[in-house]
């Protein structure tokens, strides 16, 4: 099963597995760190059923929710589509249907760790980014639970902090900040004994005015 078919299949299961995660602070953290403002757009990559999304909405920001799963979608859009300040596309991390410079932020939470190549999806978030427009990013220290790698689908066993730093920086991105959450992700195996308690991290950036 790919990851894909994996959050196909869990789609209408989500926000309850979800909770079992990480608590709902994360999003407001990723709001704060980009210090989201009124009437901006923003774009949740990886937005599943509307975990990030949910917030912004509440912030009063525009948001286009973009996800590989078209299940996930459309919990999404059941949920938020009165709102009328919500955009839903299916689409992957490296290809994104939006035009250069468009959008006032970019978030993506716990959504890098499913993609092959990080790197290139970190840089087709800054280009549809605004000058000035922020990528806030918050996800998983690296570890050592692969049972996540089965059974969540997870393509990496978190990261580095100093390889997120390089990708942004090779993505032009400045004023680089990757901090602690004081949280951390905790799942437990369907297969085995084994359960993980990993730290999460935010890390955020903006793009060059110049």
């Amino acid at each position: 099963m790919s990851s894909k078919n994996y959050f196909d299949s869990v789609s209408d299961q989500w926000d309850t597995i979800r909770q079992t995660f990480f608590s709902d602070s994360i999003r407001e953290k990723l709001c704060e760190a980009a210090q989201v403002k009124e009437g901006s757009t923003a774009v949740d990559i990886g937005a599943g059923t509307g975990f990030v999304t949910q917030e912004l909405l509440n912030r009063k920001l525009r948001v286009i929710a973009i996800d590989q799963s078209k299940e996930m979608l459309n919990v999404l859009e059941q949920k938020f589509s009165s709102s009328g300040a919500i955009t839903c596309i299916q689409a992957d991390a490296y290809t994104l249907p939006l035009e250069s410079e468009s959008v006032d932020y970019v978030m993506a939470n716990m959504f890098l760790h499913h993609v092959e190549k990080p790197g290139q999806a970190i840089l087709e978030m800054t280009r549809i980014l605004k000058p000035g427009g922020k990528l806030v990013i918050a996800d998983l220290d690296r570890h050592d639970y692969e049972f996540l790698r089965k059974e969540q689908f997870d393509v990496w066993l978190g990261f580095e902090r100093s390889d997120i730093k390089k990708w942004f920086a090779e993505a032009n991105l400045s004023n680089i900040k990757i901090e602690d959450l004081n949280e951390q992700c905790c799942c437990d195996s369907c297969e085995s004994c084994s359960s993980a308690a990993i730290n999460i991290f935010i890390a955020s950036a903006e793009k060059s005015s110049i």
